[in-house]
């Protein structure tokens, strides 16, 4: 999943872009938009939340200048779920910025408890075009060594991301790809 990560980040922003990235978060999100040349925002995961972005404070830092949110439920490195009705509340604020690209990172939705709800922006028709969904297997399926996720992503995305990843890095392997089927 990290490549599908860097490569929607090296397709999609620029120098002199903003990306919102959650913070406390994965610390390569950060990493990879300054590589791309973009500014990181940091978007404050506060405990009085349960650490899941408050909608009103992500999307008051959305900008002219903004070209990506990453969300990333559940959280790493805080574990948090953002609730179905906040993630509804962020699609519906993006409507207003159409150049705006949502980056799911959902690698960890298999792994809830208690009462939390996962939910993905991709089940939202309105945001659908505009999302890059992360997933994979290290995480559900302890596979964490085995390097093998994927993308969902508008078609237009994936001519220009598989051909970074082709010059990239291949092709996962072949044993690998045999045990997240059996995984699945």
């Amino acid at each position: 999943a990290k490549p599908v990560m860097f490569y929607a980040m090296l397709a999609l922003i620029q120098e002199g872009d903003e990306v919102v990235v959650p913070d406390p978060g994965y610390p390569i999100y950060e990493s990879m938009v300054r590589f791309s040349g973009a500014q990181p925002v940091s978007c404050p995961l506060r405990s009085e939340n349960g650490f899941a972005p408050d909608p009103d404070e992500l999307l008051s830092l959305v900008g002219p200048s903004t070209k990506m949110v990453i969300l990333n439920s559940p959280g790493n490195p805080t574990g948090a779920v953002l609730p179905p009705e906040s993630l509804d509340a962020i699609v519906e604020g993006l409507q207003d910025h159409p150049r705006v690209w949502l980056l799911s990172d959902e690698i960890y939705w298999r792994l809830i408890f208690d009462d939390a709800r996962h939910a993905s922006p991709l089940s939202n028709p309105a945001i659908r075009e505009r999302t890059i969904l992360l997933d994979g297997w290290s995480k559900a399926y302890a596979m964490t060594g085995w390097r093998i996720g994927y993308g969902v992503m508008p078609l237009e995305l994936v001519e220009p991301i598989s051909r970074l990843g082709t010059n990239s890095v291949s092709c996962t392997a072949s044993f690998t790809q045999m045990a997240a089927l059996e995984a699945m």
